[in-house]
């Protein structure tokens, strides 16, 4: 669907579905997401992003390393979860097994993820969410050029009230000036 120097980002297929069971089972990889507890879950996870591709044309895109298929992560957009500042907004995530973690894969996926949007959909703009503790993925939001909502910060309705993970803190990004609304 999306390719750059490195990096095809694809539909999730039913190949993917062990790489993606040990990016679940990574208590690295999952430190800062809410847990995919099972197969079941994964499945379901796995019928999200079909269905999303399906109904939108865009879904968390498998990213796979174009010189030897390896499969790296997932990368891409989804609608803003209900019941939150972003609901209704176009989201883009992404999430990398460790061995690939600091090789620019992340920034690469989402950069050509965000171009694709603005090529393809009329959003004003795109939003990102993480925990205040995650401090690699908002890195990454900001050397995408994404900046911080101040008041932005909201406790996500899908976490636990006891859970760390409960305060999420957003970033956006606007369309290029020059980039007309598709």
């Amino acid at each position: 669907m999306i390719e750059t120097e490195r990096l095809i980002l694809r539909p999730v297929e039913d190949r993917d579905r062990i790489s993606l069971w040990a990016q679940c089972r990574d208590p690295a990889v999952m430190r800062y997401l809410l847990p995919v507890v099972g197969e079941a879950a994964l499945d379901a996870m796995m019928a999200r992003m079909t269905a999303s591709q399906a109904e939108h044309g865009f879904a968390f895109w498998v990213v796979e390393r174009r010189s030897d298929g390896a499969m790296l992560g997932i990368c891409g957009l989804k609608p803003g979860a209900p019941d939150t500042p972003i609901e209704g907004l176009l989201e883009i995530g992404w999430r990398f097994s460790q061995a690939y973690w600091g090789q620019g894969y992340a920034r690469e996926a989402a950069s050509a993820t965000l171009d694709w949007a603005w090529a393809n959909l009329p959003a004003a703009q795109v939003v990102a969410i993480t925990v205040p503790d995650n401090a690699a993925s908002w890195g990454l939001m900001e050397r995408l050029g994404m900046h911080r909502i101040a008041d932005g910060d909201f406790d996500h309705p899908l976490v636990a009230d006891d859970s760390p993970l409960k305060r999420h803190i957003q970033y956006r990004i606007d369309r290029p000036l020059n980039d007309p609304i598709a």
